[in-house]
């Protein structure tokens, strides 16, 4: 018999692979465009996309490593602020690059 919690992680690992993969895609992308037009624009747009994409990378890695840890440990919450800063750095950088 299929193990359905064993079925859904791996699904879950897929999706977040999918999600990995889309934000490096948009990050190249945005250097790319970088690299044609020079702009201040643009380049504050990818270093945006990159910090979004090592977001998603490090919650990735922090979901795997913090799965032991109960919501109420420091540790869960030290993990927890670690993934959210490349979040905060790459949003602002966006609106800064959109701002201008």
């Amino acid at each position: 018999m299929v193990d359905t919690v064993a079925l859904a992680r791996g699904f879950l690992i897929v999706l977040r692979l999918i999600t990995f993969g889309l934000t490096l895609g948009i990050t190249l992308i945005s250097f790319q465009a970088y690299r044609k037009k020079r702009s201040d624009k643009l380049q504050t747009a990818f270093i945006g996309f990159a910090f979004i994409s090592m977001g998603v990378a490090v919650s990735n890695v922090i979901t795997q490593l913090g799965a032991g840890a109960t919501d109420s440990s420091l540790t869960a919450i030290f993990l927890q602020m670690t993934e959210t800063i490349p979040f905060i750095v790459g949003f602002a950088m966006l609106y800064l690059s959109l701002y201008r």
